[in-house]
Parts: structure tokens; sequence; C-alpha cells
């Protein structure tokens, strides 16, 4: 499963932006999708994630009440839609995807074993 990211850019503290991730061929074992992040100077930090089953999300505490992650499955695609950007969420954006069906995910790196080339996004003044 090949993954694409898109809708990194440019944008000042306080503005938002909206990731997505696509699945580059249809299928219906889409599993779970996870969101990381790679700042400079940084270990890749998980941000959030979204199981198959039931479509249960997490979001890491940093960035709860300002991220949140959703699935269109007839577009083949998990948005992460981003609000009141700061500096500090600045890095790469990365989606992933488990190769197993999971109820609840997890936004750990290793469970993940396809994953997109990322896309890059700059909050800044």
């Amino acid at each position: 499963l090949r993954l694409v990211e898109s809708g990194g850019g440019l944008v000042q503290p306080g503005g938002s932006l909206r990731l997505s991730c696509t699945a580059s061929e249809f299928t219906s074992d889409f599993y779970s999708i996870g969101w990381f992040r790679q700042s400079p100077g940084k270990e890749r930090e998980g941000i959030a994630c979204i199981s198959d089953i039931g479509d249960n999300t997490f979001v890491t505490e940093s960035a709860k009440g300002r991220f949140t992650i959703s699935r269109d499955y007839a577009k083949n695609t998990v948005d992460l839609t981003m609000n009141d950007l700061k500096p500090e969420d600045t890095g790469v954006y990365s989606c992933a995807s488990q190769g197993v069906h999971v109820q609840f995910c997890a936004i750990v790196p290793g469970p993940y074993e396809d994953w997109g080339q990322g896309t890059q996004v700059n909050v800044s003044l």
C-alpha cells in the first residue's frame, strides 16, 4: 500500500492546515492510519491515529483540542485537520498504515508497516 501526503505549507501561528493521506490504490484493507511528525533535532513523534474498526481515534496530548483526524472511505483518505498552529508544530508530517485490523490504534511507529514520504509544515511569522 503506497501512501501519499499532501496539504503541507507555510502558515502563521494561530493558522490552520489540513493534511491528507491518500492511498495509491483502492483497497478495502485500509487498516489503521497514524500521523507522525519529525522535527529537526527531535525523534519522530506520534500525533494522531484512527483505527479501521470503529474509527476510534487518538490524539497526542499537545494537540488535543487543536488537531482532528478523520477518514473518508469513499476517497481512501485520512485527513489531519490542524487548527491554532504553533511554531513547535513545525516538522515533516508523515502518515503510515498498520498491516492489521485493530479496534484501537496507537501513536507509536513500531506497528506501522507502510509509510508515506511526508509533507513539510512550517509555522512561523
